[in-house]
């Protein structure tokens, strides 16, 4: 198959990577080309002059070949994939997938059989879409079967052939599309994958909640998360991912976080999205199969932004500031997007700030001031410690030791 534009070079400061260039070699022929090209991602952003985190490799050599080379050179190989083709070998301690060319012979929605090949045409066919079926030689040379290149350069997002049964083959491939819109694309989306997206968005439901997962919380942080978000709601999937989305308060903490100078925080922006209730945080992380740390931002968003909205001043930030804990900046941002306060507001802004403004001195008690000062060791000691905390927090945390300790033998 000839490719769809003329082969055009890349110029990206990635190829002169150390131990790239040292793969390559490894993996392929004296010429320095034919056997394997970065795929992917890593030439999609170098194209558009964004940040190359990951570097892929499609090869036609097999994973046995892949590691025995990979092994001699001194490189370490570790099988993260060899049902589906993929390695990753690690040089001088950066990691790349390396992944035999494949076509699928079998697939359920979920996952796909495949059997390895050598035509790079068939590769990219099987794909999920044009902007990631673009190759590059090690010396630069593109190769775009697709037509990629100038969808990339247009900011088009489309499915690789026929729409139905790119998702067919794998049902977060609907996902995909609206995430890599969010992130890629301009404009309205591709007509053909949106319509298809609605009219298959039940098969969602057969794919694990991880992959779930991964998908919405990369798309949450796109550089068009919010439009797109909201086309997402009106086509009735993301109601079925989060519930009832509360579409204007993620919105106005997307505006919030760009002023305020804070980078993006998927979880921040699911709390803000669709968590309203402790039970809201609850059924998201179970739903999503969140870690614990994540399932605690939005707990932490639930139990203290409520109350925040409606009094945000500095005593009461310097409380909440306190109960929250490292969560503070969580709730502090979500409370201000569900003001709907201006994300240029003074006084939300010094909220925010008081960490650095009006930090918290450490509590002056411990449990052997109480038991020094008569009270038995036990149960009671806790309870004078929290009547003790209580009155320090309802003293805008002015009470010294000596009074906190006063007011303990007033209490005896």
């Amino acid at each position: 198959m000839i490719d769809a534009t003329p082969p055009r070079r890349l110029d990206t400061p990635f190829l002169e990577s150390a131990s790239l260039r040292r793969l390559l070699a490894v993996l392929n022929p004296p010429s320095g080309a034919g056997e394997t090209r970065i795929v992917g991602g890593a030439v999609r952003n170098a194209l558009l002059g964004l940040p190359v985190q990951e570097i892929d490799c499609a090869t036609v050599l097999t994973p046995e070949i892949v590691t025995e080379r990979a092994t001699r050179a001194g490189f370490t190989v570790v099988p993260t994939g060899v049902k589906f083709g993929t390695v990753t070998v690690v040089v001088d301690g950066h990691a790349y997938e390396v992944t035999t060319l494949r076509r699928d012979v079998a697939t359920d929605g979920r996952w796909a059989e495949v059997v390895f090949g050598t035509d790079w045409a068939v590769d990219a066919a099987r794909r999920d879409l044009t902007v990631n079926a673009l190759y590059c030689d090690p010396d630069g040379t593109l190769h775009d079967p697709l037509g990629g290149l100038d969808d990339v350069l247009h900011h088009r997002v489309r499915f690789i052939g026929d729409p139905e049964q790119r998702i067919r083959e794998d049902h977060l491939r609907a996902l995909r599309f609206y995430r890599f819109h969010a992130q890629y694309g301009e404009g309205a989306l591709d007509e053909a994958g949106f319509r298809t997206t609605i009219r298959l968005r039940a098969g969602l439901a057969r794919l694990s909640r991880e992959r779930i997962r991964q998908e919405l919380l990369k798309l949450l942080v796109a550089r068009r998360a919010v439009p797109t978000i909201e086309t997402l709601a009106e086509t009735g999937i993301l109601s079925d991912l989060v519930g009832v989305p509360d579409l204007g308060s993620f919105a106005r903490l997307v505006a919030v976080e760009a002023v305020a100078g804070i980078a993006p925080a998927p979880v921040r922006r699911l709390a803000a999205l669709a968590v309203r209730l402790g039970e809201d945080a609850a059924r998201l992380a179970a739903d999503l199969r969140l870690s614990r740390a994540e399932e605690a931002v939005l707990e932490a968003c639930a139990r203290f932004s409520p109350g925040f909205v409606g009094d945000h001043g500095r005593r009461a930030a310097r409380r909440i500031r306190h109960a929250a804990g490292e969560h503070y900046e969580n709730v502090c941002l979500v409370a201000w997007a569900r003001s709907r306060a201006e994300p240029h507001e003074p006084s939300w802004d010094a909220a925010l700030r008081v960490p650095e403004t009006a930090p918290l001195p450490p509590f002056p008690l411990r449990g052997a001031d109480i038991v020094a000062r008569g009270v038995p060791p036990g149960p009671a000691v806790g309870e004078a410690m929290a009547r003790a905390e209580a009155a320090w927090i309802a003293s805008d945390f002015t009470l010294d030791r000596d009074e906190l300790l006063a007011r303990v033998g007033r209490e005896r």
